[in-house]
């Protein structure tokens, strides 16, 4: 029974296929399994092996990693943006210290930068070059990404055009503020690692807790799957078990 709850939770969690789908001969067929299917299917295991209580359970706990894992990328393309961002503006900096036109500063470190990154220096060289508000563009660029960060750029922008301020000073301004950030939440993710694992490990304790009391003959199995109290018992612990994950990765999980 726990092991097919197990292939439950893991069929609902079950990453996504495009990545090797990819490397694979363009020539050859493939079947392409609907995600729906394998969310389906995953349900109608832990149905079966646990019950209602079983399938609320796993769903639970299926939502949970799949969101903790889906944030977690999130916030490590977050980084990677931000980091890209900042090497750019280093280019943009040094180009209109030389004595370049803001537009084809930006132009020029744009063609060395890595996307999302990119997008943003080729917006704002777009809009200098035709003389237009690259405050205005740059509020008005759509990355998710790199929301904070445009906006930061295009305030950057507007006290050098407003003020008089030298654009490099304030680029390089916020591109120090960038780094900074970047180099913190790097800091910040290195140094709770230990408490991430953690916190796994204390996640797979009541499934140990569970094995140990079918070895000894307790049947806790049988008391989760067969009677009430056991199913809500059962909900009720997915529920403090999501719940503690979801704290731990609020906690150990910071954005630059």
């Amino acid at each position: 029974m726990l092991s097919l709850g197990l292939l439950a939770a893991a069929l609902l969690v079950w990453p996504q296929l495009k990545q090797i789908r990819r490397l694979r001969p363009q020539g050859k067929r493939e079947v392409v399994v609907p995600k729906w299917l394998w969310v389906a299917a995953a349900a109608t295991i832990a149905y079966a092996a646990a019950g209602l209580g079983g399938l609320i359970a796993a769903a639970v706990i299926a939502a949970t990693a799949h969101r903790i894992i889906k944030q977690s990328k999130r916030n490590k393309a977050l980084r990677a943006a931000t980091e890209a961002l900042s090497n750019g503006l280093a280019g943009v900096v040094d180009e209109l210290r030389a004595g370049a036109h803001p537009a084809n500063a930006a132009e020029g470190a744009a063609q060395d930068t890595p996307k999302p990154a990119d997008e943003v220096l080729r917006a704002a060289a777009a809009t200098a070059r035709l003389g237009g508000d690259v405050e205005r563009t740059l509020r008005e660029l759509r990355q998710p990404l790199l929301a904070t960060a445009t906006d930061q750029l295009a305030k950057a922008w507007h006290v050098s055009a407003e003020h008089g301020v030298a654009l490099a000073d304030v680029l390089d301004a916020t591109r120090r503020d960038l780094d900074q950030r970047a180099a913190f939440a790097r800091q910040v993710h290195a140094r709770m690692a230990g408490p991430r694992a953690s916190a796994a490990v204390l996640a797979g304790l009541p499934v140990f807790g569970i094995l140990l009391g079918e070895l000894s003959g307790a049947r806790p199995l049988h008391t989760l799957v067969e009677t009430t109290a056991g199913q809500l018992l059962l909900v009720l612990g997915a529920l403090l078990l999501a719940a503690g994950l979801w704290w731990t990765r609020r906690i150990t999980e910071v954005e630059p």
